[in-house]
């Protein structure tokens, strides 16, 4: 530096004495190139300076990173899917006889319990059949016990006989065929439930194909879907499920219950089954629900935010480590394996132990080998 002043004051010394007779213009331009050939030196040392400072001062500007501690957690992997709600206790309820209605004992949406008559038949033309029934079968009653105590007495022909038991045997199975028609003549709650739907009105001839009343039981319903069967052996009975509704914004944790032997052949995928309790009444049959089914758990993982693990140009997969070297602290670009990745998280598989430092903030923009400055050490 002292060199440097010396050659400016030489400088200003020379400009001092330009108008000297013994200065020249030529003098003052020969004298201007050496001291300009000075300055360019001088200015060459100091940017060498400059570098040698920076790697040798400790308390220059350093990027800052934060780090992640490593600890061994839980990772489970979901599979989505869609499935439907669904119902062993939804049917369509049809008369077993043929009849005209005579009355709706019952409205929609009312509860019912198994057994309560629901629709009445017109059975005026079944009782008159009843009717006519009984007369003839006490005039065959009457027939055969007579014709009962004559063979006891060895009086009469068998013939007689057999054909009056025959007779009184026809009439009192045609009697209980015409009761149970009655009977079915009331049609009635095959469960308990809430009446979804009355199809047709008073006076409306029916038959056994005929559809009448809808009848619901939502207290227990399930949810069935179809799944790939690319999962077929790693989805059993028993793993943990999520069911989420997104109309009604409600989530049930619970387990499949049951999953399908036979693969469809048109779509490649087998069912699985999940019951729910439905106490509420909110689930209703073919509402969409999306299940998220556990397929893969690993109890002892090392995982990391999914967006610092990185891939290089290889296609090799690495995040940045610190090392640490005296006070300093040296980026490492560190190889992995990862496995499966949910919720923003990836499964490490190797690559990394326990007590490593993963550089979580910052990340993106370091490279191997650069010391920077831990924000969080």
């Amino acid at each position: 530096m002292k060199k440097f002043a010396l050659i400016i004051i030489s400088f200003f010394v020379v400009i001092a004495c330009q108008n000297k007779p013994q200065s020249n213009l030529n003098d003052m331009i020969a004298q201007k190139k050496i001291i300009a050939k000075q300055i360019d030196s001088l200015n060459k040392q100091l940017i060498l300076l400059d570098k040698s400072i920076a790697k040798l001062d400790t308390t220059q500007s350093l990027q800052l990173v934060t780090t992640i501690s490593l600890k061994p957690t839980i990772f489970k992997h979901f599979i989505a899917i869609q499935g439907f709600v669904g119902t062993d206790k939804n049917s369509i309820i049809k008369p077993e006889v043929s009849g005209t209605i005579k009355a709706v004992l019952v409205k929609e949406s009312q509860h019912v319990n198994k057994g309560d008559a629901l629709i009445k038949l017109d059975d005026t033309l079944i009782k008159d059949n009843i009717a006519e029934v009984k007369t003839q079968l006490a005039l065959a009653v009457t027939t055969f016990n007579r014709q009962a105590r004559l063979w006891e007495q060895k009086i009469g022909s068998e013939m007689q006989y057999l054909q009056a038991k025959a007779n009184k045997e026809s009439l009192d199975n045609k009697l209980a065929t015409l009761k149970t028609q009655l009977s079915k003549s009331t049609i009635t709650a095959p469960f308990s439930g809430t009446i979804d739907a009355i199809i047709p009105n008073i006076g409306e001839l029916v038959s056994p194909v005929s559809p009448v009343i809808r009848l619901v039981n939502l207290d227990d319903v399930y949810v069935e879907a179809d799944v790939s069967e690319n999962y077929i052996g790693k989805i059993k009975k028993g793993d943990e499920a999520k069911v989420y509704f997104e109309s009604l914004d409600k989530t049930f944790e619970t387990k499949i219950a049951q999953v399908a032997d036979f693969i469809d052949p048109n779509n490649r995928s087998f069912k699985v089954k999940i019951f729910i309790n439905n106490q509420d009444q909110s689930l209703k049959p073919n509402l969409i629900a999306t299940i998220k089914i556990n397929d893969f758990t690993v109890n002892s993982a090392i995982t990391l935010p999914s967006s610092i693990v990185q891939e290089d140009q290889k296609g090799n997969n690495f995040v940045y480590t610190l090392q640490q070297e005296n006070k300093a602290y040296k980026v490492v670009k560190t190889l992995v394996v990862k496995g499966l990745s949910y919720n923003d998280y990836t499964y490490i598989q190797s690559g990394l132990t326990l007590n490593a430092s993963v550089i979580e903030k910052g990340a993106r923009g370091i490279k191997d080998g650069q010391i920077v400055s831990v924000l969080n050490q």
